[in-house]
């Protein structure tokens, strides 16, 4: 086989299976052996029953000492039996496996592995993994690789592919630079590869993981940093004066601006009238008032003359953005239209031509604006909201609309201001870190496993007073479900624990963009007071009637994460709350939880995850938001970070041609960084 080969070359991958993969955008080998595993997954040593950690991945060595019972739970089928060995029992539990009937039997002694939870005061193991004792010594030699899925692959499927495709890796190229790789103590590229799937020890496994990283930063800035130097050259063609409009915009307004946002403001106002193109960031917390900045940059651009257009990640948001925009701006003549996919043809094509003759002065929208059939007349400012969820390449193409416009990027997402300067190198940085007096801070808390149900009356109480309530699943360590699945589970669990007239819905990753607007819409109207969500729900939908954030297994989040999903909650006038379950036992995750308890700043609680994470837990389940990068977390890799920015720094004093990249694997990898 070549790299270049289909994975269809691989024995026992059919139409079936290379559609699956194609969903997770690998057509190649070598494509193949780019699909990192997401964690791995070590076997230790059996512990005693009485002795089980709550909340944490074990094996113990069980025997069946009941007959195997299915129970009926509306839409479940529930299957349990009891195992005990010489210090306690526990339960075994699954759901909808009428199979497990004929494997287990009285008297069978196992090894099981799975995450232990306490219901109604005994031990339960959900879906747990079952091996002999001749199986589980062979699991115990090895670091088993777990994957990114999607439906129709299941983590074994992978991992067979991956032995087949084994033998090719030896074709792989180094791609970097010879002096960055022994100037950085790098591993090879094709070792590092090797490593990253068929690991033989963790320090083996931790170079190879360092050197992808790297990679992952490397290339990312890399094309930030040919961005910036193709921006340096760009002279400003928009200069605009303040006018009268936002005046009158600001004194209509209920409430008076933050100094943050004044600030802010002036520091738009500058560039907008500066001899070069603005590109600025602005930062500011979930609630520190972003939007209504952007909406005064654009009034000064349309009093101008000039056209605006404002890109939201999702329909859903871009739909409520318009909503308030087209409220604010009803006092002044201004001619507004949204723009997404669901548009209907027939009005996509009106509005296409209204925006190439300057008939619409600010059109927002999705990644429909821009796409090649959009032409506009004269654009003078881009605002994209929620900048990490827009690649490099997009943010180009919005600047290929106009003439070089105007550029505003605003984002929730706290990052520390010194990773901020790597990461958006390319952009001026506005932070507005102060918050609404009118603004009622959140609520939180942070109990254990065992108040669970206490959380679940709280929710039905917030419920019957009219609002509605978030629930966020992580992905189940060990288990080859998808988080599909787990998202289900537990909303057929909450179905069951909560009253029936409470609607109960769920939402993830797998499920298309106009399955999860629907889902987003009617939870927005209040047709599904509970939506069960993985953390695709972090950017989306701003509900003001939701009023509870419950996060199970919060310890596995990052901090900054934590902070931007409860960042769903407290955005209307009632008091918002929320409630991380934390089911480890550790000292260690019970103090970073205590950092979101007692603390509602988002750049205090991102400065401390990174101080707190430091260089990381290479085997941990990554949970960042960011989803530039396949295995870097900005917080966990932050020293690597800074080394690949170091790296940038050393080809610009050694004069590398960033224009005409010398290796073509290279160029490669920097257009699909700039493609995401």
């Amino acid at each position: 086989m070549e790299l270049t080969d289909s994975i269809q070359e691989i024995k026992g991958i059919g139409d079936k299976t290379a559609a699956a993969y194609r969903r997770l955008k690998i057509n190649t080998i070598e494509q193949l052996l780019e699909h990192y595993p997401r964690y791995y997954l070590a076997y230790g040593e059996p512990v005693d029953i009485d002795r089980l950690p709550v909340g944490e991945r074990v094996a113990i060595r069980a025997t069946v000492n009941s007959y195997v019972e299915i129970k009926k739970l509306r839409t479940l089928n529930v299957s349990t039996f009891m195992a005990k060995d010489f210090t306690g029992s526990v339960k075994m539990l699954w759901f909808n496996s009428p199979y497990i009937k004929k494997v287990f039997h009285i008297g069978q002694t196992y090894i099981f592995v799975g995450t232990v939870t306490v219901q109604n005061y005994q031990k339960v193991m959900e879906h747990p993994e079952y091996y002999t004792e001749a199986q589980y010594l062979e699991k115990r030699k090895e670091l088993q690789p777990v994957y990114p899925l999607t439906e129709g692959l299941t983590n074994k499927r992978i991992q067979k592919d991956m032995k087949a495709a084994g033998g090719v890796i030896r074709n792989l190229e180094e791609y970097l630079p010879e002096e960055l790789v022994k100037r950085f103590s790098l591993m090879e590229y094709r070792e590092a590869v090797r490593q990253i799937h068929f690991p033989v020890d963790y320090g083996q496994l931790e170079l190879a993981r360092k050197r992808l990283i790297f990679d992952e930063f490397f290339v990312f800035l890399l094309a930030m940093h040919r961005l910036e130097l193709q921006q340096a050259r760009l002279e400003n063609r928009y200069v605009i004066p303040k006018g009268t409009y936002c005046d009158r915009l600001i004194a209509s307004l209920p409430y008076d601006l933050t100094k943050a946002q004044k600030r802010t403001f002036q520091e738009i106002q500058e560039d907008l009238r500066g001899n070069s193109v603005m590109n600025r960031l602005v930062q500011g917390d979930v609630g520190s008032g972003k939007t209504i900045v952007a909406v005064l940059a654009l009034l000064m651009v349309i009093e101008a003359g000039f056209q605006g257009a404002f890109m939201a990640p999702t329909e859903v948001l871009a739909k409520q953005h318009y909503e308030t925009v087209l409220q604010l701006l009803k006092p002044f003549p201004i001619r507004l239209a949204l723009l997404t996919g669901s548009t209907p043809l027939k009005e996509k094509r009106k509005i296409y031509q209204e925006l190439k003759d300057h008939e619409i002065d600010l059109v927002i929208g999705t990644h429909a604006i821009i796409q090649d059939k959009v032409q506009f007349g004269n654009l003078a400012l881009v605002v994209t909201d929620e900048q990490h969820r827009f690649g490099v390449r997009q943010r180009e193409q919005l600047s290929e609309k106009g003439k070089a416009p105007h550029i505003l990027v605003m984002s929730a997402t706290p990052i520390p201001r010194t990773l901020a300067i790597i990461l958006y190198g390319d952009l001026d940085i506005s932070i507005m870190d102060e918050m609404p007096a009118s603004r009622l801070p959140i609520k939180n808390c942070v109990v254990g496993a065992d108040s669970r149900g206490t959380a679940y009356r709280f929710i039905e109480k917030e419920i019957m007073t009219g609002h509605q309530a978030y629930v966020i699943c992580p992905m189940v360590e060990g288990r080859e479900e998808t988080e599909m699945e787990n998202v289900m589970d537990y909303a057929n669990q909450l179905r069951i624990c909560l009253s029936p007239s409470i609607e109960v819905a769920y939402l993830h990753g797998k499920m298309s963009a106009k399955e999860k607007n629907q889902i987003m819409e009617a939870f927005y109207q209040n047709q599904i007071q509970v939506l069960v969500s993985t953390t695709v729900i972090e950017v989306g939908i701003d509900n003001p009637n939701a009023t509870v954030m419950m996060i199970e297994n919060a310890e596995r989040f990052g901090l900054a994460q934590l902070h931007q999903l409860r960042g769903r909650v407290g955005r209307g006038n009632a008091q918002s709350y929320c409630i991380m379950i934390n089911t480890s036992k550790q000292e260690e995750a019970k103090e970073r939880l205590e950092v979101v308890n007692h603390s509602n700043d988002g750049f205090y609680i991102a400065n401390e995850d990174l101080r707190l994470r430091g260089a990381g837990d290479f085997f941990g389940v990554r949970q960042s938001g960011e989803v530039l990068f396949r295995l870097a977390d900005i917080y966990e890799h932050s020293e690597l970070l800074k080394q690949a920015q170091e790296a940038i720094r050393y080809l610009s004093e050694t004069h590398y041609d960033f224009e005409h990249i010398r290796h073509p694997k290279l160029e490669e990898k920097l257009d699909m960084a700039w493609n995401l």
